[in-house]
C-alpha cells in the first residue's frame, strides 16, 4: 500500500519552495562563500542572501550505512526516519504539529558514507525552527509507537524491492562488486533485518554517528554570520567531540561476473559495472567529461544514440560515475525487451570499447564541455541546492573556491585526458553484467 504524504510534509516544502523560486535564481551568477566559526568551534560555510526571507541549512556527519552492525542492515536508515519522530519533551505528534504550525521542514537521510540532515525555514520562525532541529539532533526520543511505525514503512519498501527489477539489479551489482565489504550492505535493509532493530540500537547508532568529528555544514539565505554562530552552537556544540566509527577499508571493486535473475516482468533491466574513481582522483574531471559523452549526456550521448536512436532497443541507456569515500564505480544501465537483452548488452559493451580505443572527436569534446559548463548554474537556482553543494564540497575536500574553479577545470580537459582516463577505466576490462527479467527461450 502506498502511503499518502502527510500534510506536515507538504505544506512547509511547498511554501518555502515557492518563496525560494522567486529570489534565489540570481545566485546562479555569483556565489560568495564565507567560512563561519562559532564560539564553540563549529564551522559552517555560508552564502548570505537577503533577497527572500528564507534560510536553508544542510549538514552531514561522517558515517552512513557502512556503519550498520553485522546483521542490522537498515539501522542508520531507520535512525534517519526516527529523529524527527519526537524529541526532548515533544512526542512525535507534538513535534510534527510544531513543524506544521511554523511552516518548517526538518529532514534526515542516510548514504553509505555519511548521514545527512536539513532545515528549511522562513526567517521569522528561525529561532523556533533551530530549537526543533537542536532537540531532534541531540535529544531524540525513539518512543516505541513511532519507531514501530517507521519500521513498518521501511519494511513495506523493502518488501516492494524484493520484486522490483531495478532494486534486484542494484543489489546484485553491489553484492558482486563489493563482496563482503560494508558497501554491499543494503542502506534500506531487509524485512528481516529491520524487524530486529530496537530503540536501544537506534540510541547506540545515534551516539556513534552524530558527533562533531567530520561534521560539515552549509547555510544559505537571509542570515548573517553572527546570527549563524549562535544557531550553530545551539544545534551542534553539545554533541560529542569524537566518534567511535568502525574503520572502513579501501576497496577495489570486483568486475567481470555475469549474473542473470529471472523475474516475471515486461522487460529486462540491465546494469554494467566497472571500477570508477573516487572524487579526489586527479583524473575525476576528465572522467566526468568522458562519461558525459559516453552515456551521461542524455540525448547526445553515445549510449543513447546507439541503443535507442539507431536500434530502438530501449527508451534510454546511460552511464554514471558513483564516487564513494573508499571506492568508485562506473555504471551503465538500460531496460529492453527480454529477447533483445543480449543485443543491448553487446551494443553497450561496444561503446565502452569504442571509448577505450578511439575516444571522442574534438567536436564531441567541445560540445560536452559547453553543455557541462553552461548547465552548471542550474545547480544554484534554489537555496536548498546551494546548501547541499556547500556540504558536498566540504565532504570531498574540494576547497571553498571550487565554484569559481570548476568550469575552468572542465574547459581544461583535453582529448588526451579523455583517452588516458578511458583506457584506465575501460580498456581490456569486462564489466560485471547484471540482467533481471523474464526467462528467455
Amino acid at each position: 500500500m502506498t502511503q499518502k504524504p502527510r500534510f506536515r510534509d507538504l505544506v512547509p516544502a511547498v511554501t518555502i519552495a515557492l518563496i525560494a523560486f522567486l529570489g534565489f535564481a540570481r545566485l546562479a551568477n555569483a556565489v560568495e562563500i564565507q567560512k563561519v566559526v562559532s564560539p564553540e568551534g563549529i564551522e559552517a560555510w555560508l552564502v548570505e542572501d537577503h533577497t527572500v526571507p528564507i534560510v536553508a541549512l544542510n549538514f552531514s556527519f561522517e558515517g552512513g550505512s557502512a556503519q550498520d552492525p553485522e546483521g542490522k542492515d537498515g539501522l542508520t536508515r531507520l535512525l534517519a526516519a526516527t529523529l524527527d519522530e519526537g524529541a526532548g519533551t515533544l512526542t512525535s505528534e507534538d513535534f510534527q504539529a510544531q513543524l506544521e504550525k511554523l511552516v518548517v521542514s526538518v529532514g534526515f537521510s542516510a548514504g553509505k558514507d555519511r548521514f545527512y540532515g536539513s532545515l528549511r525555514t522562513l526567517t521569522p520562525t528561525l529561532a523556533e525552527a533551530s530549537d526543533l532541529l537542536a532537540i531532534a539532533v541531540n535529544e531524540p526520543r525513539f518512543d516505541a509507537t513511532p519507531v514501530e511505525r517507521m519500521k513498518t514503512q521501511l519494511q513495506t519498501r523493502a518488501r516492494r524491492n524484493e520484486s522490483d527489477p531495478d532494486a534486484i539489479a542494484g543489489r546484485s551489482l553491489a553484492n558482486a562488486m563489493f563482496g563482503k565489504h560494508p558497501y554491499a550492505r543494503s542502506t534500506l535493509g531487509s524485512v528481516e533485518s529491520i524487524d530486529k532493530l530496537t530503540a536501544d540500537d537506534l540510541a547506540d547508532q545515534h551516539r556513534k554517528i552524530l558527533t562533531q568529528k567530520g561534521l560539515t555544514i552549509g547555510v544559505v539565505g537571509a542570515i548573517n554570520a553572527e546570527t549563524l554562530k549562535g544557531l550553530l552552537d545551539k544545534v551542534f556544540a553539545t554533541l560529542p567531540n569524537n566518534s567511535a566509527l568502525e574503520p572502513v577499508v579501501e576497496l577495489s571493486p570486483k568486475y567481470g561476473e555475469e549474473i542473470t535473475r529471472e523475474l516475471a516482468v515486461p522487460q529486462t533491466t540491465i546494469l554494467l559495472g566497472l571500477p570508477g574513481l573516487k572524487r579526489d582522483d586527479p583524473d575525476y574531471q576528465a572522467a566526468y567529461v568522458m562519461n558525459h559523452i559516453l552515456g551521461g549526456g542524455s540525448f547526445t550521448s553515445w549510449m543513447y544514440e546507439e541503443v535507442r536512436e539507431k536500434r530502438g532497443l530501449s527508451y534510454g541507456a546511460s552511464t554514471s560515475l558513483s564516487p564513494y569515500e573508499h571506492a568508485g564505480l562506473l555504471i551503465g544501465s538500460a531496460a529492453t525487451k527480454a529477447d533483445r537483452a543480449d543485443e543491448t548488452v553487446d551494443v553497450m559493451l561496444q561503446q565502452f570499447q569504442r571509448m577505450a580505443t578511439e575516444g571522442p572527436s574534438e567536436e564531441e569534446l567541445k560540445s560536452a564541455k559547453q553543455f557541462i559548463t553552461g548547465s552548471y548554474p542550474l545547480r544554484f537556482d534554489s537555496s536548498g541546492k546551494i546548501a547541499r553543494q556547500l556540504v558536498a564540497l566540504q565532504n570531498a575536500d574540494l576547497g571553498i573556491d571550487y565554484f569559481e574553479r570548476r568550469n575552468s577545470e572542465i574547459q581544461a580537459v583535453t582529448l588526451e585526458d579523455i583517452k588516458r582516463i578511458a583506457k584506465r577505466l575501460l580498456a581490456e576490462k569486462t564489466p560485471t553484467i547484471i540482467t533481471v527479467g523474464p526467462k528467455q527461450g
